[in-house]
């Protein structure tokens, strides 16, 4: 059975991040009429917490998808779970700093949040089809199962 190497989880983590602050911070910036590096810090430390999260929760979202379905192909209603549960886990990751950080309620933050997430939603689903497309999962040499089997351990 075929799975992503460590290394590729990295590509795929930074390279959505580096997309996605790209995108992000000066349309955030002109949609909530903040200043843009103020916009910049919560782009900077949200792709920071998601990059973590994104390897965290690929990996774990991987091994539940082989030990449920028995393998590793992602349909459509999958992949939707997929990325609203990342959207959901990063809802409680990061409302606290934003609303500490912009010093605006948690309800305000809550409400800038849900508009950020809408777009790393759909984001999310366009770019991971993409990344799947162009880098396809390829059969895991000996190096890349001793480095998933430990990281699993």
């Amino acid at each position: 059975m075929s799975m992503r190497s460590f290394s590729d989880r990295i590509r795929h983590a930074v390279l959505f991040e580096l997309i996605g602050i790209a995108i992000f911070t000066p349309a955030a910036a002109w949609l909530f009429n903040q200043p843009v590096a103020h916009m910049g810090v919560i782009g900077i430390v949200s792709a920071t917490v998601a990059t973590v999260w994104n390897l965290l929760f690929n990996l774990g979202f991987d091994h539940a998808l082989v030990r449920v379905t028995g393998r590793m192909a992602k349909t459509m209603p999958i992949r939707v779970a997929h990325a609203m549960l990342f959207e959901a886990g990063l809802i409680v990751l990061l409302i606290p700093f934003v609303a500490w950080y912009l010093g605006v309620s948690l309800w305000a933050a809550l409400m800038m949040d849900i508009s950020i997430v809408a777009f790393y939603l759909v984001y999310a689903f366009a770019f991971n089809i993409a990344y799947d497309r162009v880098f396809p999962v390829r059969e895991l040499d000996a190096h890349d199962r001793a480095a998933n089997r430990a990281l699993a351990a």
